[in-house]
Parts: C-alpha cells; structure tokens; sequence
C-alpha cells in the first residue's frame, strides 16, 4: 500500500460494525496520487496525498 511521500498518511484500519453489532475488519484507503514533482536537481515521481497538494506543500512539475 502507498503511502504519501510528504505527510507519511496511508491506510487506516478498524472494525465495520453492523445493526447486530457483528465486527468485520475493513480498511480505509487515503486518496494518494502518484506525482511529478519538482525537486532541487528537476522533477521526481512520488506518491502524495491530495491533502498535500491541494495546500500547497508539493509543487507539481
């Protein structure tokens, strides 16, 4: 699983809770894009989260 490059988000894990109250495990997937981004020596591809580009932490290419 990706996991965001800037922030270090990935996946989250828990219970899905039924009306029974049966627990079945399930997962939480971050929104990670995979991204050129500029760097000091030209642009990279890395995986960031959407969080992460949308506030301005990453410059894309």
């Amino acid at each position: 699983m990706a996991k965001c490059a800037i922030c270090d988000k990935g996946a989250h894990f828990g219970n899905s809770v039924s009306h029974s109250h049966r627990k079945t495990p399930r997962m939480w997937k971050s929104n990670i894009k995979s991204v050129r981004v500029k760097t000091e020596g030209g642009s990279k591809k890395m995986y960031v989260c959407t969080s992460c580009l949308k506030s301005g932490r990453v410059e894309r290419a």
